[in-house]
């Protein structure tokens, strides 16, 4: 009861204000009603890998998972990485604005209610190799998944899955060549006998680091993956 006094005391002092126009936030988010309904939306994804399918399809499934199943189970991604949710994660990403963070968080938690998620045993953030990390000083991905968790009341944790070898940016690499990049350069620990486990990414370019990460798991006995990812490339 007493935290609920604190938190509508602090809500009525410090109302959120919208990160894209500086008006009023909706509820308790950093974005106004009017910003929140221009979000770019993954209105009729694959079911698997979360790709936009085209306007009209009667398939929920791309060409390339119909061919091949792809490794994890599901990507759930809201939003397509288009304006503005691009300059929110890129914000959020590059010059770690958290309050940002905190709101695209919350925007994936309640898109994951809303699809009826299964709650996996833990949630864990795409991890940056060591030298990234003393470069960038920031785990976007940590970031997120310690939010999710927040939201959600799940277990969190970053010291599961490790990056064992820098590599290259995925950014301007042929498909070919980002799995290649990426290929035995995680690590995951299943000390937990774990089964079921979801990862946090900030966005979802060709599913190659889902896949990769995706293996690295089930070769440790992991039978359940899931990627939740902001935002799906169309």
């Amino acid at each position: 009861m007493v935290y609920n006094w604190i938190d509508f005391i602090q809500k009525q002092l410090y109302p959120a204000v919208c990160s894209l126009c500086g008006n009023r936030g909706l509820d308790d988010l950093n974005l106004c009603r009017s910003c929140h309904q221009q979000l770019p939306r993954n209105l009729h994804p694959c079911n698997r890998c979360a790709l936009p399918l085209p306007t009209g399809s009667n398939s929920n499934l791309c060409g390339g998972c119909t061919k091949r199943a792809p490794l994890f189970q599901r990507i759930y991604a809201p939003y397509l990485y288009q304006p503005p949710v691009d300059h929110l994660i890129q914000s959020f990403k590059f010059r770690q604005q958290l309050c940002n963070g905190r709101l695209l968080g919350k925007l994936l938690a309640n898109h994951l209610l809303d699809q009826g998620y299964t709650p996996p045993q833990v949630v864990v953030p795409v991890p940056l190799h060591k030298e990234q990390l003393r470069e960038r000083s920031f785990n976007q991905s940590a970031e997120l998944a310690r939010q999710l968790a927040r939201e959600l009341k799940l277990d969190w944790s970053t010291r599961l899955l490790h990056k064992v070898r820098p590599t290259r940016p995925q950014h301007g690499l042929k498909q070919k060549h980002r799995k290649m990049n990426l290929r035995h350069c995680f690590r995951f620990d299943n000390q937990r006998d774990l089964t079921h486990v979801a990862i946090v990414d900030d966005v979802v370019t060709t599913g190659s680091t889902a896949s990769e990460i995706a293996r690295t798991l089930l070769r440790q006995g992991v039978e359940h993956v899931q990627i939740w990812a902001l935002a799906r490339t169309p």
